[in-house]
């Protein structure tokens, strides 16, 4: 949750910037919103929503994550700094990421934590050593 906190709190920053017409701030704080969330996005598929699947648990609403995911990748790679409508897809990219984070953190996380046996929290904090120690 506190990786979910750093990409709202990047998603406001951009935001700020864009508020006072400072498109090279934001442009340079989206290239880090990509980044982060990048990297959040590979230990959280590859933890605990491996996990889940592999539990056999909320493979529908993992799915539905995951294609989330590969949405945000897609519409980061699709901005362009001098984009007529920079503004409107940046608004509407944020509004999407802070409805995702919401569905993660009162959905999938909580039944997570009642429903994953021990396996499933092994992989999970093997994928955040490893991309820990290789960060």
């Amino acid at each position: 949750m506190d990786e979910h906190l750093a990409l709202l709190d990047v998603g406001g920053e951009i935001r700020r910037h864009l508020d006072t017409g400072d498109r090279r701030g934001a442009w340079q704080l989206l290239a880090r919103l990509a980044h982060d969330l990048g990297h959040h996005v590979d230990r959280e598929e590859r933890g605990l929503f491996r996990a889940l699947k592999d539990q056999g648990d909320f493979g529908d609403a993992v799915a539905e994550l995951e294609g989330e995911h590969a949405d945000f990748d897609e519409a980061l790679s699709d901005l362009g700094l001098e984009d007529g409508d920079l503004e409107a897809r940046v608004e509407e990219l944020l509004d999407h990421l802070s409805v995702h984070i919401d569905k993660e953190n009162l959905g999938i996380f909580p039944v997570a934590v009642v429903t994953l046996g021990a396996t499933g929290w092994d992989r999970i904090a093997a994928v955040h050593s490893e991309v820990v120690g290789s960060a």
